[in-house]
Order: structure tokens, then C-alpha cells, then sequence
């Protein structure tokens, strides 16, 4: 699971109609009759009943996401203490031999996208070491939750809707969509608005799936870098266009600078 900070909520959001309106709430007491009224206003989103009916029929408030939510930390870390903490050796000769494994598909990737590889698999050993661990919390939950707390209600019933928004469509099922707290899904931890806007099915077999099918998950990534402004065959230091565009992906300079340089240590 990537490192969570204050402004990691890197990824582009999709607008969700204003158009339910039920009281958000500090604590479970209402939390039921919250779900309820968002179920009942399914159609304002351009949501089936049924689905998400079915989709939050199981769901509770979860305090323990609450509680995470609040005690997010201020980010003070260096680059080089943010680095150390999060790469090695290790990492770098694992994307590498990836590189190598999936030669192949990033090339088609690179092809369709722009996007070269090392750029790719540092984003990807970053978010989830390269899938090892990508969350393990109800991502429907964690954003009903949300949703109905306080602190950032529209920004979660945005989330929650585009959650919802990908079960309808198909491309996972409620106990498929395993997370991390705040939502994130996939290999290369995708918030829902940005999975339903990007995520792409390149492996072609009719679901767009982030946490099981690498081919969607590497493509993803690259379309989602390219819809941001990559530029083809550009390098993605400092003070480049491709770096502002990486700036797109997480707004922490030091985790910027970070996919850069272990890019750079890949590509050796």
C-alpha cells in the first residue's frame, strides 16, 4: 500500500451531481439512514437502484477509517530521507527484471501512450512494491464512511458514486474491490473517479481490473500519465514538462522527485 500523507489525493476527480443532500454525521448514530437515502437517490448519479442496493446492502460504518482520516501527519520528511525509507536495491533490480519480464507489453504500451517503462514501474514499485500489496480494506465501506463523515463528505460521495460507477459497468464486483483506506484501488492505487476516467481494458477481456490483470494495470497507468500531458519521447527530470506532468500523479514534491529518480535507476 503506498505511503498515505495529508495531500497524497494526487489523482483527477470526476464531478458527481450535488444532488443528494442527506445530513453527513461525526459518528455511527445516523449512519444507516444516510446509506439508505443515498440508495434512494442511486438515479441522480446515473446509478441503478438495484446495484447499488445490492452493492451497499452489507456495508457499516467503519471507525477505524475515521480515525486514520483524522490522524493523517503532516509530511516534514527530505527527499533523502523519504527515498531511503521507501526504495532500495532491491526495488531497482526487481524493476528492472520486470522490465525485462514484460518487455513486450511496454513496448506496446510505450507505442500507444508515449509512456516508457521505467517511468511505469517506478510508479508501480512505489504505490504497491509491484502489486505485492495493494490493500485489504472494503473500498465500498471505507467510502461510505467517508462520505457520510463530515471532514470531506463531497469529496468521498464523489469517490463513492465512481466506486459505484465501476461495479455497474462490470469491471468489479463489491467483494472484488479490496483497497486501501481512503479508497484506493488497484496496483497502482487508482482513486475510483480517476480508475472510472483512465483505467483502460488492454488485455481485452471486457472488465478494466487494477488489481488482477497487469496488462490493465500498466496501460492504465500509462494512460492516465498521457491524458496529464506526457510528452512522447521526452525525458522526466526536473525542470521538465514530463515532470510537472508526474506532479499530476501525487502533488508531494519529495514522492515526485522520488518516481524520478528511481526512473532514472531503473532504466540503467
Amino acid at each position: 500500500m503506498r505511503f498515505l500523507i495529508v495531500f497524497v489525493f494526487g489523482l483527477a476527480v470526476l464531478s458527481a451531481s450535488p444532488a443528494f443532500s442527506a445530513s453527513c454525521g461525526n459518528g455511527p448514530g445516523g449512519f444507516e439512514a444516510w446509506k439508505q437515502a443515498f440508495i434512494a437517490n442511486a438515479s441522480s448519479y446515473g446509478l441503478k437502484q438495484r446495484v447499488v442496493k445490492n452493492a451497499l446492502k452489507n456495508v457499516s460504518y467503519n471507525p477505524k477509517v475515521v480515525r486514520l482520516d483524522r490522524n493523517q501527519k503532516s509530511f516534514k520528511l527530505s527527499f533523502n530521507q523519504f527515498y531511503a525509507k521507501r526504495v532500495n536495491n532491491a526495488m531497482i533490480r526487481r524493476g528492472q527484471k520486470l522490465g525485462k519480464t514484460y518487455q513486450r507489453m511496454f513496448n506496446g504500451i510505450e507505442r500507444k501512450y508515449g509512456v516508457p517503462a521505467p517511468v511505469i514501474l517506478a510508479i508501480w514499485g512505489l504505490e504497491t512494491n509491484y502489486g505485492s500489496f495493494s490493500g485489504n480494506m472494503s473500498v465500498l465501506r471505507s467510502l461510505s464512511t467517508l462520505a457520510y463523515d463530515c471532514r470531506r463528505s463531497a469529496f468521498f460521495t464523489n469517490e463513492l458514486v465512481n466506486a459505484l460507477i465501476i461495479v455497474q459497468r462490470r469491471d468489479m464486483t463489491p467483494a472484488e474491490m479490496k483497497g486501501a483506506w481512503a479508497g484506493e484501488l488497484g496496483q497502482t492505487q487508482f482513486l475510483a473517479s480517476s480508475y472510472v476516467k483512465y483505467a483502460v481494458d488492454y488485455d481485452r477481456n471486457g472488465r478494466r481490473d487494477l488489481i488482477r490483470s497487469i496488462p490493465d494495470v500498466l496501460a492504465s497507468t500509462a494512460n492516465y500519465l498521457a491524458q496529464k500531458g506526457w510528452r512522447r519521447g521526452q525525458g522526466w527530470g526536473p525542470g521538465t514538462a514530463n515532470y510537472n506532468v508526474l506532479r499530476q500523479w501525487n502533488k508531494a514534491s519529495v514522492y515526485v522527485q522520488t518516481i524520478s529518480v528511481m526512473a532514472d535507476k531503473i532504466a540503467q
